[in-house]
């Protein structure tokens, strides 16, 4: 991007919590997303499964023996991270949500004024009308 081109400035209040995240803010939300996935579990379960039958069909060297204390400690180790990492990613869900509400909110304000506005229109049209109605009803029977 040269010097003298700006970015373009964000059109919906989407586009301006996208721009306003840090780096920080972006990771948690993928890895929430990531994590909150089937395809993250089925992932999971399948090397949780293959590292058991590895360690119950070893022969010479069981790197984690039966109840799988490595396994646990890797397991506590994640959630470890994972919680406060999700945590962080609702907290953001809960930013965009009051983000999407207030834009809705001041549409919703900008709609009602300029519906309030085209009905004082349409009543000051339809008294103009009734006018000259009159005004011609006047001039009919004045005339007879």
């Amino acid at each position: 991007m040269k010097k003298d081109e700006q970015k373009p400035e964000p059109k919906t209040w989407h586009d301006t919590h996208k721009h306003s995240s840090t780096f920080g803010q972006r990771l948690a939300d993928s890895v929430a997303n990531g994590m909150g996935s089937w395809r993250f579990i089925i992932i999971q379960t399948l090397i949780v499964a293959l590292w058991m039958i590895l360690n119950a069909i070893a022969f010479i060297h069981h790197w984690d023996a039966y109840p799988f204390i490595l396994l646990n400690l890797l397991f506590s180790t994640q959630a470890a991270y994972a919680a406060p990492i999700i945590m962080m990613a609702q907290n953001r869900q809960s930013e965009r949500d009051r983000a999407q509400a207030d834009s809705d909110y001041r549409t919703n304000v900008a709609a009602k004024k300029e519906i309030e506005e085209l009905m004082t229109r349409l009543d000051a049209i339809e008294i103009e009308k009734l006018d000259k109605i009159l005004e011609l009803l006047e001039k009919k029977h004045g005339g007879k």
